[in-house]
């Protein structure tokens, strides 16, 4: 029954991906074949398909692993047929390919396509993909220190500021002549003067 209900699933997964497909070739018919080749050599450029490589591969082991769960006396058969079936689907890698390439077309102009595989196909659009994610990391953690020092520092003058605001008022207040009592009203205690203590000014965590 286990494999009868994979079959069904698998069935239903080869249905929706033949709608996908006449729908990816009604738009392909509105981008001439020029505008895809070139959409091609440039996501070849930039290698925008490499990091689903492990898709298939990853897919097949699960596969297996889930199999053999089930049905541990087939151990063998079931590498062997699932290793078969999986080099057949590799041709399917091409599918990707051709969406992501009317992905990139429906984006860029056929000219600009060719100027982006152009470029990273010289020694700086390549040394530009090895070293872009190093160049990413390191953006990322200057960014991290320069947002801790910004805060830090903005806590620090904004205290300042209003501290000082507050010590002027104080002033201001003290200096302001006293009204005159009459000789009817009791001498009323003056209250000190103290400044406001300022909340939500330390300093963010490092």
């Amino acid at each position: 029954m286990y494999f009868v209900h994979s079959v069904r699933r698998a069935a239903a997964v080869l249905a929706m991906t033949a709608l996908v497909a006449v729908s990816s070739q009604a738009v392909a018919q509105e981008i001439s074949e020029t505008h895809v080749k070139a959409a091609r050599a440039a996501i070849s450029a930039v290698r925008a398909t490499d990091a689903y490589d492990n898709i298939l591969p990853a897919a097949a082991i699960a596969l297996k692993q889930n199999l053999i769960q089930q049905n541990p006396d087939l151990q063998e058969m079931i590498i062997q047929t699932v290793d078969e079936k999986t080099i057949e689907m590799a041709r399917r890698r091409a599918d990707l390919e051709r969406e992501v390439a009317l992905a990139y077309a429906r984006i860029f102009t056929e000219e600009e396509l060719n100027a982006i595989a152009g470029f990273y196909a010289t020694p700086t659009g390549q040394k530009l993909l090895l070293q872009g994610p190093i160049v990413s990391r390191e953006v990322a953690k200057a960014a991290e220190i320069w947002q801790r020092g910004i805060s830090r520092d903005l806590t620090d003058v904004v205290g300042k500021a209003l501290e000082l605001e507050v010590s002027e008022q104080v002033k201001s207040e003290e200096s302001a002549p006293a009204p005159q009592a009459s000789p009817t009203d009791a001498p009323a205690e003056e209250a000190p003067a103290d400044a406001p203590v300022l909340e939500g000014l330390e300093a963010p965590a490092q």
